[in-house]
This record gives C-alpha cells, sequence and structure tokens, in this order.
C-alpha cells in the first residue's frame, strides 16, 4: 500500500495543503485515506499555494482550517501515527491563529499585512462557527 500500517479508527497527524491536523482514519484506500479532522495543529497559510509569499498574484486566497469532524481525502505519505491525547479542537484552532499572527506580525511585507488581514476575517467567522472568544 506504500504508507504507514494504519487501522479504521486510528488516530494520526496529517498535512493538507499547508495546515497540519490531528484526525481519524475512517476510510482506507490504496492511495489515500479518509481522515476525520480532531484537532489543528498548524493554521493554513494565506494566499496562493502556487505562489506562496506573493501578493501580486491572480487571485490571494483566504484560506480556513479544515472544520472540526470534516473529512478529507490525503495521500498516504501525508499521514503518520499520532500516540497521546487529542486535545479540544476549538482550543487547537485558536492557539493555532495566534501562533501563526505572532509569526506575521514580526514582518512589516506586503505578503504579512495581507495575510494578517485575511486572517482578521477569518477570526470573525471562527468566532461564529466556534464561539471563540479573540
Amino acid at each position: 500500500m506504500g504508507g504507514i500500517n494504519v487501522e479504521l479508527e486510528q488516530t494520526v497527524t496529517f498535512f493538507n495543503k499547508t495546515g497540519k491536523y490531528i484526525g481519524e482514519i475512517t476510510a482506507i484506500y490504496p492511495d489515500h485515506y479518509v481522515v476525520r479532522t480532531l484537532a489543528v495543529l498548524k493554521h493554513p497559510m494565506q494566499g496562493d499555494l502556487h505562489n506562496p509569499k506573493q501578493v501580486d498574484v491572480d487571485f490571494f486566497h483566504e484560506r480556513k482550517a479544515l472544520a472540526f469532524r470534516e473529512q478529507t481525502n490525503i495521500p498516504l505519505k501525508m499521514v503518520k501515527p499520532y500516540e497521546g491525547e487529542v486535545p479540544e479542537y476549538k482550543f487547537t484552532l485558536k492557539e493555532a491563529v495566534d501562533k501563526m499572527i505572532q509569526e506575521l506580525s514580526t514582518s512589516d511585507d506586503d505578503f504579512s499585512q495581507k495575510s494578517l488581514d485575511c486572517l482578521k476575517n477569518i477570526q470573525q467567522e471562527y468566532g461564529w462557527m466556534y464561539n471563540i472568544q479573540w
């Protein structure tokens, strides 16, 4: 199968676009797993994935984290076993956004400023969805 040895309902970490998550395997296929999102370890970067850290692109994407319990197809090589307690989604989402904002705030470049603007909009949406206070 080419990936790690996993079982249904096993807890794993996985990458999706530029975000990193904790989730559980809900289906196993020859070329990918279906993973249910349980926590956010790293919030996705903003902007165009094909032109990282560029603002002069056709469309600067506002990227949200995968939603709580959202299922997604993940290539085998992007999944690793996870050991330990799974933290609460809402807490990890807030922590991941706060960390990204802190990192972006250390730079005064156009990419960081545009990303911070996107994250402000996303924070408002997360506040409504998950009752997070910023």
